[in-house]
């Protein structure tokens, strides 16, 4: 697992804060199903708050644990599905430090304690828990929302038949403090608790229309086609075609340096020779375009993956892209192989074949941490791979 470094240290925190608890919703300004660049953008909003942060992924497998943001000092993490990179479950695991505001009453932080008679007194009746006899855990469920109780051995007996009398008390007039909180969403009637109960949780459905995580079918050499717009961008086509069919372009920039212009036999201009070119980056779509300098027509579509671990992660929303190979465009259906942000550089030599040795992308290493990419050529697309074999780019043009 890695992580970004902390931006001071840990344990520093004035005091705990308070955030409003939308159950089945989210917490304070995250919300069930967002992007994870959202989420990184209300943290950039509000540093004095969120200034310390981690980011913990699977550097080797990263579509199989989730991606976390974790906040130390205040007690609570975001878990992202590693494959949509949405939002699917926030986890407060120590309630000390966050204090949560429902309606008009707070609850947790170092002067509420989030006790079970409190929880019950303030959310209100709700059906009895479940106990998990290995982990000594007694969980309660609300709509979107659960509270983890840790029991001890010794009053065990107290969950009949892995339920419990509500309110939960002890013999000695005690009772249990809240370990875990869990807001999740609850249109599909779940129950997440601790444990493989934890896996459970989902992202919300995406509303009708949402172009977040669209499929983008690309024929190599001749257009990308939008599943959701049903817009087609063929190699060739004007900035006023583009602009027509995408929209405004969240950003305009102009290619400075040609760097793979050296490689090129038909080409033989310095590779330090100012390119004309220029980019229309649609960010929210996980996009670049490239434009000639002279004809202004598109000569590359640039396809991000947004993989933790690469120099350009959070600065696109993931491509949901599907690379078409052996078919006949448009039916899709006809098609023998796919490459998808998925597929691994393997399977991508499996169905294109071997390209030979490629070159080394460093990023600039002091701007980097993460190291080196390598490109692989091939006829009408160039791939980035990063060392632990996913595609963290693809560049799509007409040999």
């Amino acid at each position: 697992m890695l992580q970004r470094p902390a931006r001071r240290c840990e344990g520093t925190a004035m005091g705990a804060i308070v955030l409003d608890l939308r159950p089945g919703l989210g917490v304070g300004p995250f919300t069930l199903g967002m992007p994870i660049c959202e989420a990184f953008a209300q943290i950039e909003q509000q540093p004095k708050i969120y200034d310390v942060v981690h980011v913990k992924y699977y550097d080797e497998e990263p579509l199989k644990l989730d991606i976390v943001i974790s906040f130390p000092d205040h007690g609570f993490h975001l878990r992202f599905d590693p494959w949509s990179q949405r939002l699917r479950l926030i986890e407060i695991f120590d309630i000390k430090r966050l204090q949560m505001r429902y309606a008009t009453s707070l609850i947790g932080g170092p002067s509420t304690l989030a006790t079970f008679v409190a929880v019950y007194a303030l959310f209100g009746p709700t059906y009895p828990g479940t106990y998990d006899k290995d982990r000594g855990v007694y969980t309660l469920f609300y709509p979107g929302l659960s509270f983890a109780f840790p029991i001890p051995s010794q009053y065990s007996d107290c969950c009949h038949d892995g339920e419990a009398e509500l309110p939960l008390e002890f013999p000695d007039g005690t009772t249990p403090v809240t370990c875990r909180v869990s807001i999740y969403d609850s249109s599909a009637g779940k129950k997440v608790g601790v444990g493989s109960l934890m896996d459970k949780a989902s992202a919300p459905p995406l509303p009708t229309g949402s172009i977040y995580m669209e499929e983008v079918h690309a024929k190599l050499g001749e257009e990308l086609f939008f599943t959701v717009g049903g817009q087609h961008i063929p190699f060739g086509a004007s900035p006023q075609d583009v602009w027509s069919e995408l929209g405004r372009p969240c950003g305009i920039h102009q290619k400075q340096v040609d760097q793979m212009v050296i490689h090129s036999a038909s080409d033989p201009r310095p590779r330090t020779t100012l390119c004309a070119d220029y980019f229309y980056n649609y960010f929210t779509r996980g996009l670049d375009i490239l434009f000639d300098g002279q004809t202004h027509k598109v000569k590359k579509f640039v396809l991000h993956t947004n993989y933790p671990g690469h120099a350009d992660f959070n600065s696109y929303i993931k491509c949901n892209f599907v690379i078409l190979v052996g078919g006949s465009f448009p039916d899709v259906n006809n098609y023998k192989n796919r490459i998808t942000p998925s597929t691994k550089w393997e399977q991508v030599k499996e169905i294109l074949g071997d390209c030979g040795r490629a070159a080394i992308q460093t990023q600039g290493s002091t701007s980097n941490p993460f190291g080196s990419t390598f490109v692989y050529g091939y006829q009408n697309a160039a791939f980035e791979v990063m060392k632990n074999g996913y595609i963290a780019t693809v560049t799509l043009f007409q040999s």
